[in-house]
Protein backbone atom coordinates (compact mmCIF):
# COMPACT_ATOMS: atom_id res chain seq x y z
CA UNK A 1 0.00 0.00 0.00
CA UNK A 2 1.42 3.41 -0.90
CA UNK A 3 2.29 5.00 2.41
CA UNK A 4 0.68 7.92 1.66
CA UNK A 5 -2.65 6.50 1.51
CA UNK A 6 -1.90 4.36 4.65
CA UNK A 7 -1.47 7.01 6.69
CA UNK A 8 -4.39 9.06 5.72
CA UNK A 9 -6.63 5.84 6.71
CA UNK A 10 -4.65 5.38 10.01
CA UNK A 11 -5.42 9.21 10.60
CA UNK A 12 -9.22 8.46 9.66
CA UNK A 13 -9.61 5.82 12.11
CA UNK A 14 -7.72 7.70 14.70
CA UNK A 15 -10.03 10.81 14.25
CA UNK A 16 -13.33 8.60 14.71
CA UNK A 17 -11.45 7.30 18.46
CA UNK A 18 -11.22 10.69 19.65
CA UNK A 19 -14.09 12.20 18.39
CA UNK A 20 -17.39 12.57 21.32
CA UNK A 21 -20.55 12.67 21.84
CA UNK A 22 -23.27 14.01 24.28
CA UNK A 23 -23.41 12.44 27.54
CA UNK A 24 -27.35 12.00 26.35
CA UNK A 25 -26.47 10.34 23.15
CA UNK A 26 -23.37 8.34 24.79
CA UNK A 27 -26.24 6.71 27.36
CA UNK A 28 -28.73 6.44 24.53
CA UNK A 29 -31.09 3.55 25.62
CA UNK A 30 -29.91 0.34 23.29
CA UNK A 31 -32.24 -1.99 21.33
CA UNK A 32 -32.33 -5.80 21.53
CA UNK A 33 -32.01 -7.89 24.22
CA UNK A 34 -29.67 -7.84 27.13
CA UNK A 35 -27.38 -10.22 29.06
CA UNK A 36 -26.08 -9.47 32.21
CA UNK A 37 -21.64 -10.50 32.40
CA UNK A 38 -20.24 -11.76 35.79
CA UNK A 39 -17.08 -11.08 36.91
CA UNK A 40 -14.79 -13.82 36.92
CA UNK A 41 -10.77 -14.95 38.03
CA UNK A 42 -8.85 -15.65 34.75
CA UNK A 43 -8.71 -19.79 33.91
CA UNK A 44 -7.29 -21.87 31.50
CA UNK A 45 -9.27 -22.55 27.72
CA UNK A 46 -9.81 -25.69 26.50
CA UNK A 47 -12.80 -25.74 24.21
CA UNK A 48 -14.87 -27.75 26.23
CA UNK A 49 -16.04 -24.90 28.48
CA UNK A 50 -15.24 -27.17 31.48
CA UNK A 51 -14.07 -24.73 33.81
CA UNK A 52 -16.22 -24.13 37.23
CA UNK A 53 -15.77 -20.38 36.20
CA UNK A 54 -18.49 -20.77 33.70
CA UNK A 55 -21.00 -22.02 36.12
CA UNK A 56 -21.53 -18.34 37.28
CA UNK A 57 -22.64 -17.23 34.03
CA UNK A 58 -26.26 -18.62 32.14
CA UNK A 59 -26.77 -19.62 28.55
CA UNK A 60 -28.28 -17.45 26.54
CA UNK A 61 -29.90 -19.30 23.48
CA UNK A 62 -29.03 -17.74 19.68
CA UNK A 63 -32.56 -18.03 17.88
CA UNK A 64 -32.66 -19.29 14.12
CA UNK A 65 -32.88 -16.68 11.64
CA UNK A 66 -33.29 -18.55 8.53
CA UNK A 67 -36.50 -19.56 7.04
CA UNK A 68 -36.51 -22.82 6.94
CA UNK A 69 -33.54 -23.88 7.99
CA UNK A 70 -33.36 -26.63 10.47
CA UNK A 71 -32.96 -25.40 14.40
CA UNK A 72 -29.92 -26.87 15.70
CA UNK A 73 -29.87 -25.34 19.36
CA UNK A 74 -27.37 -22.77 19.59
CA UNK A 75 -26.23 -21.32 22.69
CA UNK A 76 -23.17 -18.66 24.12
CA UNK A 77 -21.93 -17.39 28.00
CA UNK A 78 -19.76 -14.62 28.82
CA UNK A 79 -17.53 -13.86 31.62
CA UNK A 80 -14.36 -11.07 32.26
CA UNK A 81 -12.51 -10.74 34.09
CA UNK A 82 -9.37 -8.10 35.30
CA UNK A 83 -7.74 -8.53 32.01
CA UNK A 84 -10.23 -9.92 29.31
CA UNK A 85 -13.57 -10.98 28.22
CA UNK A 86 -14.32 -14.87 27.91
CA UNK A 87 -17.17 -16.11 25.45
CA UNK A 88 -18.32 -19.79 25.41
CA UNK A 89 -20.50 -21.55 22.15
CA UNK A 90 -21.86 -24.37 22.05
CA UNK A 91 -23.93 -25.57 19.27
CA UNK A 92 -25.64 -28.60 17.64
CA UNK A 93 -24.64 -29.98 14.32
CA UNK A 94 -24.32 -32.77 11.51
CA UNK A 95 -21.11 -31.94 10.05
CA UNK A 96 -17.70 -30.25 10.08
CA UNK A 97 -18.35 -28.12 7.26
CA UNK A 98 -14.87 -26.38 7.30
CA UNK A 99 -11.66 -27.22 5.26
CA UNK A 100 -9.88 -23.54 5.39
CA UNK A 101 -6.09 -24.27 7.80
CA UNK A 102 -4.69 -21.26 8.59
CA UNK A 103 -6.11 -18.07 10.39
CA UNK A 104 -6.99 -14.74 9.51
CA UNK A 105 -9.03 -16.54 6.31
CA UNK A 106 -12.41 -15.66 5.06
CA UNK A 107 -13.75 -18.03 7.67
CA UNK A 108 -17.63 -16.82 7.39
CA UNK A 109 -17.74 -18.84 4.03
CA UNK A 110 -17.51 -22.12 5.99
CA UNK A 111 -19.45 -23.46 9.79
CA UNK A 112 -18.16 -20.37 11.94
CA UNK A 113 -18.87 -19.02 15.23
CA UNK A 114 -18.80 -15.20 15.28
CA UNK A 115 -19.36 -12.56 17.93
CA UNK A 116 -18.80 -8.67 17.72
CA UNK A 117 -18.05 -6.11 20.33
CA UNK A 118 -18.91 -2.10 20.28
CA UNK A 119 -18.16 -1.00 23.81
CA UNK A 120 -18.17 3.07 23.07
CA UNK A 121 -21.40 3.84 21.20
CA UNK A 122 -19.69 7.37 20.00
CA UNK A 123 -17.57 5.97 18.21
CA UNK A 124 -18.24 3.65 14.63
CA UNK A 125 -15.75 1.12 15.21
CA UNK A 126 -16.03 -1.83 16.69
CA UNK A 127 -13.95 -5.93 17.27
CA UNK A 128 -15.39 -8.77 15.56
CA UNK A 129 -14.19 -12.17 16.18
CA UNK A 130 -14.41 -15.56 13.87
CA UNK A 131 -13.70 -19.02 14.86
CA UNK A 132 -14.28 -22.33 12.94
CA UNK A 133 -14.78 -25.70 14.56
CA UNK A 134 -11.15 -26.71 13.16
CA UNK A 135 -9.92 -23.42 15.74
CA UNK A 136 -8.76 -21.40 13.56
CA UNK A 137 -9.72 -17.70 14.13
CA UNK A 138 -10.12 -14.09 12.11
CA UNK A 139 -9.50 -11.06 14.80
CA UNK A 140 -10.09 -7.70 13.21
CA UNK A 141 -11.44 -4.18 14.43
CA UNK A 142 -13.96 -2.63 12.01
CA UNK A 143 -14.41 1.49 11.55
CA UNK A 144 -18.08 1.29 9.95
CA UNK A 145 -18.67 4.18 8.37
CA UNK A 146 -22.25 5.04 6.94
CA UNK A 147 -21.97 0.86 6.18
CA UNK A 148 -18.78 1.55 4.52
CA UNK A 149 -16.10 -1.04 6.42
CA UNK A 150 -13.23 -2.57 6.19
CA UNK A 151 -11.28 -5.05 8.58
CA UNK A 152 -7.99 -4.01 10.19
CA UNK A 153 -6.02 -7.07 11.47
CA UNK A 154 -3.93 -6.70 14.75
CA UNK A 155 -0.25 -5.49 15.07
CA UNK A 156 2.19 -7.34 16.69
CA UNK A 157 -0.51 -9.98 17.54
CA UNK A 158 1.60 -11.61 20.22
CA UNK A 159 2.09 -12.28 24.10
CA UNK A 160 -0.56 -10.54 26.07
CA UNK A 161 -1.85 -9.30 23.08
CA UNK A 162 -2.89 -12.48 21.26
CA UNK A 163 -6.65 -14.21 22.16
CA UNK A 164 -6.46 -17.57 23.68
CA UNK A 165 -9.07 -19.94 21.93
CA UNK A 166 -9.95 -23.51 21.28
CA UNK A 167 -12.33 -26.13 19.99
CA UNK A 168 -13.52 -29.37 20.52
CA UNK A 169 -16.55 -31.67 19.15
CA UNK A 170 -18.68 -34.16 20.18
CA UNK A 171 -20.02 -37.44 18.59
CA UNK A 172 -16.85 -37.40 15.99
CA UNK A 173 -13.51 -35.93 15.54
CA UNK A 174 -12.65 -32.38 14.93
CA UNK A 175 -11.87 -32.65 11.31
CA UNK A 176 -13.13 -31.66 7.69
CA UNK A 177 -15.91 -33.18 6.61
CA UNK A 178 -16.60 -35.60 9.79
CA UNK A 179 -20.07 -36.78 11.77
CA UNK A 180 -20.33 -34.89 14.88
CA UNK A 181 -23.32 -34.25 16.81
CA UNK A 182 -22.06 -30.86 18.24
CA UNK A 183 -19.40 -28.29 18.90
CA UNK A 184 -17.78 -25.66 21.05
CA UNK A 185 -15.93 -22.77 20.73
CA UNK A 186 -14.02 -21.23 24.13
CA UNK A 187 -12.46 -17.92 23.67
CA UNK A 188 -10.41 -15.04 25.34
CA UNK A 189 -9.93 -11.51 24.35
CA UNK A 190 -7.42 -9.64 26.28
CA UNK A 191 -8.28 -6.02 26.55
CA UNK A 192 -4.60 -5.17 25.54
CA UNK A 193 -6.02 -6.32 21.80
CA UNK A 194 -9.01 -4.14 22.40
CA UNK A 195 -6.75 -1.15 23.52
CA UNK A 196 -7.42 1.34 20.51
CA UNK A 197 -11.53 0.79 21.33
CA UNK A 198 -13.05 3.48 24.52
CA UNK A 199 -14.44 2.39 27.45
CA UNK A 200 -11.79 -1.09 28.38
CA UNK A 201 -11.41 -2.44 29.99
CA UNK A 202 -15.17 -2.80 31.58
CA UNK A 203 -15.99 -1.48 34.89
CA UNK A 204 -19.23 -3.10 36.89
CA UNK A 205 -22.28 -1.44 35.38
CA UNK A 206 -20.49 -0.59 32.44
CA UNK A 207 -22.50 -1.49 28.83
CA UNK A 208 -21.25 -2.40 26.15
CA UNK A 209 -23.72 -3.19 22.74
CA UNK A 210 -22.48 -6.56 21.33
CA UNK A 211 -23.80 -9.31 19.00
CA UNK A 212 -23.19 -13.21 18.82
CA UNK A 213 -23.24 -15.35 15.15
CA UNK A 214 -23.19 -18.73 13.81
CA UNK A 215 -23.36 -19.76 10.15
CA UNK A 216 -23.67 -23.14 9.68
CA UNK A 217 -22.96 -24.69 5.85
CA UNK A 218 -24.09 -28.37 6.22
CA UNK A 219 -25.87 -29.80 2.94
CA UNK A 220 -24.70 -27.03 1.02
CA UNK A 221 -27.03 -24.72 2.21
CA UNK A 222 -26.53 -21.46 4.58
CA UNK A 223 -27.88 -21.43 8.09
CA UNK A 224 -27.42 -18.72 10.36
CA UNK A 225 -28.36 -17.48 14.10
CA UNK A 226 -28.29 -14.61 15.92
CA UNK A 227 -28.42 -13.39 19.17
CA UNK A 228 -29.83 -9.70 18.41
CA UNK A 229 -32.06 -9.47 14.88
CA UNK A 230 -29.87 -7.57 12.22
CA UNK A 231 -30.97 -7.74 8.48
CA UNK A 232 -28.97 -8.89 5.43
CA UNK A 233 -25.57 -8.38 7.11
CA UNK A 234 -23.91 -9.42 10.40
CA UNK A 235 -22.77 -5.34 10.33
CA UNK A 236 -25.65 -3.25 11.28
CA UNK A 237 -24.01 -2.48 14.75
CA UNK A 238 -26.60 -0.35 15.65
CA UNK A 239 -29.17 -3.14 15.58
CA UNK A 240 -26.52 -5.32 18.39
CA UNK A 241 -27.87 -6.12 22.30
CA UNK A 242 -26.23 -5.25 25.39
CA UNK A 243 -23.95 -6.63 27.51
CA UNK A 244 -24.19 -5.49 31.19
CA UNK A 245 -21.03 -5.85 33.35
CA UNK A 246 -21.98 -6.79 37.09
Amino acid sequence: MDRHVFLMSFAVVACLLVASATPAEAQERSPGPVLRVPKTDDFEVTGRGDSHAWEKARWEPLPLRTSGGRDLATRVKVLYSATGLYVLMDAADAAVTATMNADFLDLWNEDVFEFFLWPDQRHPVYFEYEISPLGFELPILIPNLDGKFLGWRPWHYEGPRKTRKATSTTGGPRQPGAKIAGWKAEVFVPYELLAPLQNVPPKPGARWRANFYRVDYDGGRSTRWTWAEVGTSFHEFRKFGTLVFE
